[in-house]
């Protein structure tokens, strides 16, 4: 849970839960409308187009609502299906307590099909202020706590808008009897953002934001999420600006996607007694017939999310194209040792000299896949800027002990209070110097499109690189350092192991990535 808000704050939250069984506010109850059509001051009790929502007020006028819903639950045979409108509500609804994450499986199976809802953090003082939609990371597990948005909102100056939406085999499935209907992909849950994106517009002013300057940002699978849209003819002119970090970018195809959803479906179909063996049931789900849907719908959650995770973005020209460009302004971010993070926990066996190769060279190929190859991917329409993490990596003025520059401190720099902010001390001078620089440039680039640097073309490779030592921050403008060719040349030139253990730690670390 956030600690955004201070214990007293809290429960000044919770005490004015007596209110909320009172009836629908007037117009002017949430806030008084100027002259000019701007809502101020931006009050904790707000009106939305299906209800009024009663927030949560922290220190020096910041506001947070958890949990407003912007689409009906999507069960049963709505499992797969568009989001539809909530339904509305005539009493102010409570919305000062976290909601529950999507359905998803880590150990166990967690949170709910009823999850499209979004968290939106402002100040009372907030007018027409640029909006910050944040997709958190991985598609599989996760929900809108990733990164709270309280500093942001003070630092950079926006309203911030989490989202939660879909995960999994529940968001991404594009089995034919799901897809040979009126919804033509199995990308429910970009529908559900789009969806979200639409709620953002219609409301978002009565938060004190500016619905004609939305910032779509997503980190991981997030910022895999974010850029692709960028490009997407289905979400022209639901945002302006787009920001990924670390994200990359990779294309499935349907039919291949198809194919491996039918043979994870299959067990289930023969544990329910449909069919003798897994051949013949995947055989069947690769059907469009009602049946299969009917089946599918029937099924409880739990076993679907256990299943695991699917591919997450689809060719299926609906709403992604593999040769589509960005529409919008884009900025792209990467930590220079993304790998180490990733193998930290991992007990599998392998040398220390094999954990080391995979942490130089998985993190270059990730540094890579998530920034330029992006941005040769989908430059040349919308202007593109790089910008890479150095501060903690192995050449950085200041080290972070086993970890490095590593996957989510992006996160950690842009709020104390995010998933990932207790895996590196940034309390220094100089680390704090570095995360008012990385706002700054959010700031910059929500404000007027542009980050403050120079753009990434082909020809010079720009890309700012962000690091302090313990007392400054320490920003520099050179070239992209790597391209995919020159760092399959060092690992192929690469002494510390024989070809042989190169292989395995390849096919250990490296296989099903897409890089």
């Amino acid at each position: 849970m956030t600690h955004c808000f201070s214990r007293r704050s809290f429960l000044k939250g919770s005490a004015a839960a007596a209110v909320l069984s009172s009836p629908l506010l007037p117009a002017d109850a949430a806030s008084s409308e100027t002259e000019n059509g701007l809502f101020s001051p931006v009050s904790p009790l707000c009106q939305t187009q299906y209800g009024p929502v009663k927030g949560r007020e922290g220190e020096n006028g910041l506001l947070c609502w958890y949990g407003i819903p912007y689409g009906a639950a999507p069960t049963g045979e709505s499992r797969w299906t568009a989001p539809q409108e909530p339904a509305r509500w005539l009493t102010v609804r409570d919305c000062t307590s976290p909601a529950p994450a999507a359905y998803q499986y880590t150990t166990f199976p967690l949170g709910t099909e009823d999850c499209l809802t979004l968290d939106v953090y402002s100040s009372s003082d907030a007018k027409k202020r640029p909006i910050l939609v944040y997709l958190h990371g991985s598609a599989a597990t996760g929900s809108s706590l990733e990164l709270p948005g309280c500093e942001l909102v003070r630092d950079a100056g926006c309203v911030f808008v989490a989202l939660n939406y879909r995960l999994g085999l529940f968001g991404w499935n594009c089995l034919p009897a799901l897809t040979s209907g009126s919804d033509a992909t199995g990308s429910f849950a970009l529908l559900d953002i789009a969806r979200a994106l639409d709620w953002v517009r219609d409301n978002i002013r009565r938060f004190g934001g500016d619905a004609d300057n939305i910032t779509l940002c997503g980190f991981s699978d997030g910022g895999r999420i974010a850029a692709a849209l960028a490009g997407s003819p289905l979400f022209r002119g639901r945002f302006q600006k787009a920001v990924a970090i670390s994200g990359g970018l990779s294309l499935a195809d349907p039919d291949a996607a198809a194919q491996k959803l039918a043979e994870n479906f299959a067990p289930l179909a023969v544990e329910d007694g449909r069919f003798a063996d897994t051949a013949s049931a995947a055989e069947w789900l690769l059907t469009p017939g009602a049946d299969v849907r009917e089946w599918l719908c029937g099924l409880e959650p739990a076993r679907i999310a256990a299943l695991g995770k699917p591919a997450i973005l689809y060719a299926d020209d609906v709403v992604l194209s593999r040769d589509a460009r960005s529409a919008v302004p884009l900025l792209l971010l990467s930590s220079a040792t993304e790998f180490s993070g990733f193998i930290r926990d991992d007990l599998r066996p392998a040398s220390s000299a094999a954990r080391a190769y995979a942490v130089k060279y998985g993190s270059a190929l990730c540094r890579w896949s998530s920034t330029e190859a992006v941005a040769e991917a989908l430059g040349g329409s919308a202007p593109v800027w790089l910008g890479l993490i150095d501060y903690g990596g192995a050449d950085s003025q200041t080290t972070i002990p086993g970890l490095g520059s590593f996957h989510g401190l992006p996160l950690a720099l842009f709020s104390s209070e995010s998933s990932y902010s207790a895996c590196a001390d940034l309390s220094s001078a100089g680390a704090q110097a570095l995360s008012a620089r990385l706002k700054q440039a959010l700031a910059g680039f929500m404000t007027s499109g542009s980050p403050g640097w120079d753009t990434w073309t082909p020809q010079d490779r720009a890309a700012l690189h962000f690091d302090a030592d313990s007392e400054t921050a320490c920003i520099t403008l050179s070239s992209y350092p790597d391209t995919q060719e020159s760092i399959r040349a060092a690992m192929a030139a690469d002494t510390s192991l024989s070809a042989a253990e190169k292989e395995t730690v390849e096919h250990l670390y490296f296989s099903g990535l897409s890089f």
